[in-house]
């Protein structure tokens, strides 16, 4: 198989690690070779933050160059603008329909820019949710970025047993059935 390459990026505390194990699980648990790496910026104060998850017969560096990332899964809306350059140009972006205003923009250094979905899908194949919503209703926003996984899901070639056998292995136990329910609500939008 040829390598996969999927990016995951939002900012501290949205769940881009957790993310990323659960992907990386599913590889391994699909027999692949499965490279991952982190990279934090200032993630405890609201940063960047970029996973990568590659995988395949042989992956010999866990880094994804720019313009090779198959999927990039984006929880915020400025997060996927900064990273797109790194999809493919067949690949797939989802992203959470979520803003969060880095510093620059709280302190009025810089602004917030508009449209970022429209301006992205005029270029690439783009797939929102409002995870967010989603994770209210159905009782967590801890879960928001499973529900996001959920969607990115139907975009690989991985049975949703599959999905979830990896999520009751890597979540805490106490939260399974919220993030089975999370990843449903995603898989299902």
């Amino acid at each position: 198989m040829k390598t996969k390459n999927i990016m995951i990026v939002g900012v501290g505390g949205q769940g881009t690690l957790l993310t990323s194990r659960i992907l990386g699980g599913l590889a391994v648990q699909a027999g692949y070779d499965v490279k991952l790496s982190e990279v934090h910026g200032m993630a405890q104060r609201g940063g960047s933050v970029v996973t990568y998850v590659r995988y395949g017969d042989t992956v010999a560096e866990p880094i994804v160059e720019e313009g090779q990332a198959d999927v990039l899964i984006a929880f915020e809306r400025l997060e996927a603008m900064r990273y797109a350059h790194y999809l493919k140009k067949d690949g797939v972006m989802i992203i959470n329909d979520q803003r969060i205003d880095p510093i620059t923009v709280v302190t009025g250094a810089a602004s917030y820019p508009e449209d970022i979905l429209e301006e992205l899908s005029k270029t690439y194949k783009v797939y929102s949710i409002d995870a967010m919503s989603k994770a209210k209703e159905i009782g967590n926003t801890k879960a928001f970025n499973v529900i996001v996984l959920g969607m990115a899901a139907r975009h690989m070639d991985y049975t949703v047993e599959d999905w979830l056998r990896v999520i009751e292995n890597t979540v805490p136990p106490k939260t399974i059935e919220i993030n089975k329910k999370a990843f449903y609500a995603g898989y299902e939008s």
